[in-house]
């Protein structure tokens, strides 16, 4: 018998003999399978949240001109809304089911009622907007206009412009403390922070910091801001005066605290004792103990590290990696890296949740949401975290927010 035909016989014996291996093991493993899947599944189906509950992720597509809103209740994009030119910032409001996204090419602010997944309203602005921030009450919005050196105050309940508050050169972010009496706003054109009080709408300090500040983080009880400077690798530390509550003082520089390379993003714990910097060149997150404004340890999560998120526990911390395509996870308590999750290309927004079971990830470049699963360690799952799967949105996205609510019942 010629060799070749000697060798295709073997080969068909061989594939065989591996086909019916395979079979064996699937009778063996369907007995087995029977008692344990109904409780596998059972435990990654998704809540019953009665059929009231909503809960969306509303992204901005920075290219398309539109949001694009992610049932997560399912994990498929239940619609596409139409907006402004190049929208960028977006914020919820906690009081009532409203969304709110800045369209920085357009110039102004559209409303979207989150039940109905529609926009209801279109705020004019000045120019150049790219974020808002909501008071915690849910009465006004902020909105720092670039090119215009000043912030446009919101009737939120009037859906109307109150007024515009000239501040610094080149307005990036202005944000209202947790007590509504305080709009912090970084000038990135000066190297300065304008402090507003929201009771006048005037400034009542301009203070110069660190070169190019960008983001904020203020303190839960309203007493001290941080402001990072991308340019000078350093957070400035800055004393609130006046809040609500009656307390004196003046708005004042306590320190400027060295951190690493280029820091972009501001995280602080939900109880407010400690800020987590995203030191975008220095590949690693810096801490700083808020009380007393020291830097404390530095950890290394990626390439190029853009946005931090702190859970409701402050047990663990997101960090989204935009040079490495991945999000990194740290263990607060342990101090270290516990995982780093492949998703898609040119991460950047974070977004959890309203359980925390699931890490949404902005893949900016990709046109998608990650969707990252955390789950309990099980016999058949050896790992804590997971992907679940990748929803296609617009082009550029650049912000994310999750609404959850009751739809509200209606009047007979």
């Amino acid at each position: 018998m010629p060799r070749r035909l000697q060798l295709s016989g073997k080969l068909i014996f061989q594939k065989a003999a591996f086909i019916l291996r395979k079979l064996l093991l699937i009778i063996v493993l369907i007995p087995l399978l029977g008692g344990l899947g109904w409780w596998y599944f059972r435990e990654q189906a998704l809540p019953d949240y009665g059929p009231a509950y909503r809960e969306y992720a509303y992204v901005s597509n920075g290219k398309s001109n539109t949001v694009s809103v992610i049932d997560l209740r399912t994990f498929e994009l239940a619609k596409t809304i139409p907006v402004g030119v190049s929208p960028t910032g977006i914020a919820a409001n906690s009081k009532k089911n409203e969304i709110y996204v800045v369209n920085s090419g357009s110039n102004n602010v559209s409303v979207i009622d989150a039940e109905k997944n529609a926009v209801v309203a279109t705020i004019g602005v000045h120019g150049r907007p790219y974020f808002i921030d909501v008071e915690e009450d849910g009465r006004r919005a902020y909105v720092a206009n670039s090119e215009s050196a000043n912030v446009s105050v919101i009737d939120l309940e009037k859906r109307a412009l109150i007024g515009n508050v000239r501040v610094g050169a080149g307005p990036g972010l202005a944000r209202v403390s947790p007590d509504g009496a305080t709009v912090v706003v970084s000038n990135r054109g000066d190297n300065t922070v304008s402090v507003i009080d929201t009771k006048t709408l005037r400034v009542r300090a301009t203070l110069p910091v660190c070169q190019q500040p960008e983001d904020i983080a203020i303190l839960p009880d309203s007493s001290k801001t941080f402001v990072a400077c991308s340019g000078s690798s350093q957070v400035a530390s800055i004393a609130l005066a006046t809040t609500k509550s009656g307390e004196g003082g003046s708005d004042r520089v306590l320190a400027l605290l060295d951190v690493g390379k280029t820091p972009v993003h501001l995280a602080l714990k939900p109880d407010g004792g400690e800020l987590v910097v995203c030191d975008f060149d220095s590949d690693s997150i810096s801490f700083i103990e808020t009380g007393n404004d020291e830097v404390g340890s530095s950890a290394l999560v990626g390439q190029h590290p853009v946005r931090a998120l702190v859970t409701r526990d402050s047990s663990r911390l997101y960090a989204s990696n935009f040079g490495s395509d991945s999000v990194a996870v740290y263990d607060i308590d342990a101090g270290r890296r516990i995982a780093t999750m492949a998703v898609g290309s040119r991460p950047d927004g974070l977004a959890l949740s309203q359980d925390e079971r699931y890490l949404l990830v902005l893949d900016t470049q990709a046109g998608d949401v990650t969707v990252i699963q955390k789950r309990n360690p099980r016999r058949l799952e050896p790992t804590e975290y997971s992907l679940l799967t990748m929803i296609p949105v617009g082009m550029q996205p650049n912000g994310i927010v999750v609404k959850a609510f009751m739809v509200r019942a209606k009047a007979k």
